[in-house]
């Protein structure tokens, strides 16, 4: 699971521009953060001032068998801004961190895995290192609090803003501390929300209830306060912009339109399609209307249902990337319980703009490797798995640490509860063993290769299940009789695979300096920072290995085409960015070779029949409910079309997606729909 509560890269993005601690006084050289998650601790950030001109800091975070860790070393001026930065480390994947920064005489300079370059400065900038520990980021929180329009520069590029939201007061043994919520613009999508204390340095944060930071001395019970309070505000903002771009209608008229059929494998040319609160009416050729109604002039478009993304781990920002991006359902794979349940109800209520949700259960056994939520013995995975069924869970989704002993008792179980099973396959187990133990679904494309490259015998709960697949995919036969035979077997037990193709090939494919080839058709719409942050390799791939990793990629691709043919049930997810990996997962599935009209079928009708949605969901049909897209081109002949949405429309809700787009720093893809 790459996006774990929330999407993976947005996390990392976290952690490089935000993770911050405190600036101490004199009298305190070293503070210290803590970094939790709902095992326990995961993580520490320390910083030592070791004079006025210099800092040191250190990031250590180990969650999920990941390991971010960064040492720096910073330099600053008489005004506080970084002059010199220097860090070493490791990525969460195993890529290694290098990076430096010097600025003298004017003259700016700068190298990381991400970019290097060179510039002539007039004035102070701060620049933002591509994995900082501490250090940087809490002088350009400073330099913000002291700058007229809290505003700084940012090198390589783009502006932060900071935003006074909340003030607070915590208290530990020793004393009392007043704490303030600002808000940040200018590093990702969206503003992220901290706190800091009256000096302006980072004290806490909430991360989706994946990840709780606070300064080391403060309880969770302190966090739970601050963490009600910085929900409440992040709430507040995105009800805003409901409120501003969020458009509810009682009849919308789309005419003259190409309709995606997904129900008989086929579009209709030419056709209206009349909306009513919410469902659709009628769908025939020169519908009869009131004046009144709006209407919209569909030639040279084409009308498809709403897209489904069925792996996701959703936080409330990823409502916005989702419906600019026509992604009007989702299926959360693993979550917090109580972010998801909130999720869901501001979501489905168009209090935020948002997805429709359906949730999945998560649980792992207990183990240094394990991840979430996680049991300590088999009577507690039956009783977790009651818990997820009574509270109106559809499915089960099991990780890597589970014995696979247990696995036939867990599937007899979640069965009994009218539940289905999916998950990773767990280490020391085959992709074949769990398919007959119970499994009804399998997560990843990696698990089918991994059958046959780990066995029983290799631990995958470490990296070697992506490794594996960089250094010997691509030498496997996927036609030979031993993987004709898993395939059969999953096609004859119609054993559903979730790809998540092209977060895999972000894995295996990126390169040092280079934008990652799954987001280079999107690259110039995307945000400055957003966009440094999909430079870089992520894996530690030494060179002569390159060639292998690429043939794992294509391998892949292969698969997927093969389980296709063979009749094994798909359905496209991302784990990864919202909105922007679908259509990328959507555009390799083509690629392969898949029809597009049957790619189109995945990602709609085929997504809400797994989850029991079909009967009003999923299709362009009279009766059902108005989840649709408009599409500025014909994706059943070019598949990159389907990024080109000029219209979603979510029940009784409609929304333009380039006012979305412009809200979250991105670039539209096409203009939205004008109203007659």
């Amino acid at each position: 699971m790459f996006k774990h509560m929330k999407n993976i890269v947005l996390f990392i993005i976290f952690l490089c521009t935000i993770l911050l601690s405190d600036l101490v006084d004199a009298k305190d050289k070293v503070v210290t953060n803590l970094i939790y998650t709902e095992k326990g601790l995961a993580g520490k950030q320390i910083m030592t001032k070791v004079s006025d001109t210099q800092y040191q800091g250190s990031l250590d975070v180990r969650w999920n068998n990941r390991i971010f860790k960064v040492d720096e070393k910073v330099t600053v001026n008489a005004n506080g801004t970084p002059t010199t930065y220097e860090s070493q480390g490791v990525s969460p994947f195993g890529a290694p961190i290098k990076e430096s920064f010097h600025w003298q005489d004017g003259i700016a300079t700068w190298e990381s895995s991400k970019d290097d370059g060179q510039i002539k400065l007039t004035e102070e900038s701060v620049y933002l290192p591509a994995n900082s520990a501490i250090v940087v980021d809490n002088l350009m929180v400073q330099a913000m609090l002291k700058s007229l329009d809290n505003s700084i520069d940012l090198l390589p590029s783009g502006r932060a803003h900071l935003t006074k939201l909340k003030t607070a007061t915590v208290s530990n043994g020793s004393g009392s501390s007043e704490v303030i919520l600002y808000a940040i613009n200018g590093l990702g999508f969206s503003p992220d929300f901290s706190w800091y204390d009256s000096k302006g340095n980072f004290f806490a944060k909430d991360i989706s209830g994946f990840l709780r930071i606070i300064r080391e001395g403060y309880s969770l019970d302190d966090f739970t306060t601050l963490q009600t309070i910085q929900n409440a505000a992040e709430q507040k903002y995105l009800e805003g912009i409901n409120k501003k771009l969020s458009y509810k209608y009682s009849k919308l008229l789309i005419k003259n339109v190409q309709l995606v059929d997904v129900i008989n494998s086929t579009s209709i040319k030419n056709t209206d399609v009349l909306l009513n609160n919410g469902k659709i009416e009628k769908i025939a050729k020169n519908i009869k209307h009131e004046k009144s109604v709006a209407t919209i002039e569909g030639k040279g478009k084409t009308l498809m249902p709403g897209l489904w993304d069925m792996h996701g781990h959703l936080g409330k920002n990823d409502g916005l990337l989702n419906i600019a991006a026509g992604v009007t359902s989702v299926r959360d794979v693993g979550n917090n319980h109580k972010n998801i349940m909130e999720i869901e109800q501001l979501f489905n209520s168009n209090t935020l703009i948002g997805n429709r949700v359906f949730r999945a259960g998560f649980f792992d056994q207990m183990s240094e490797y394990s991840a979430g939520l996680s049991v300590e013995s088999l009577a507690e995975a039956h009783e977790k798995i009651d818990w997820f069924a009574d509270n109106g869970y559809l499915q089960i989704k099991l990780y890597s640490s589970i014995d696979p002993k247990w696995v036939a008792s867990i599937a007899d179980h979640v069965h009994r509860r009218g539940m289905r099973l999916s998950g990773h396959i767990p280490a020391f187990m085959t992709a074949e063993q769990a398919v007959h133990s119970g499994y009804d679904e399998i997560q990843h494309i990696n698990m089918l290769f991994l059958n046959f490259l780990a066995g029983t015998e290799l631990d995958t709960r470490q990296q070697l299940r992506f490794t594996l697949i960089g250094e010997h995919a691509g030498d496997l036969d996927i036609n030979s009789k031993e993987f004709n035979d898993l395939v059969k077997l999953l096609a004859d037990k119609q054993i559903v695979i979730d790809p998540t193709v092209s977060t895999f090939r972000s894995l295996l494919l990126k390169e040092r300096k280079k934008i990652d080839p799954e987001f280079s058709a999107v690259a110039k719409h995307l945000p400055p920072n957003v966009l440094r942050q999909l430079k870089g390799a992520e894996m530690n791939v030494a060179p002569d290995l390159l060639d292998n990793y690429q043939a794992g990629a294509k391998a892949m691709s292969n698969l997927v085409k093969k389980l296709y043919d063979s009749g094994v049930p798909l359905v496209a997810g991302t784990d990864n960015i919202a909105g922007f990996t679908l259509h990328r997962e959507l555009e390799l599935y083509a690629q392969a070779g898949i029809p597009n009209i049957e790619v189109i079928k995945i990602a709609t009708i085929n997504s809400a029949k797994l989850v029991g949605a079909a009967y009003e969901l999923g299709s362009v049909s009279e009766g059902k409910f108005a989840d649709v897209i408009l599409v500025d081109g014909d994706p059943l002949t070019n598949m990159n079309d389907i990024r080109k949405i000029s219209l979603v429309v979510k029940g009784n809700h409609f929304y333009k997606p380039d006012e979305l787009y412009k809200v979250l720093g991105v670039k539209p893809f096409t203009v939205s729909s004008g109203f007659h």
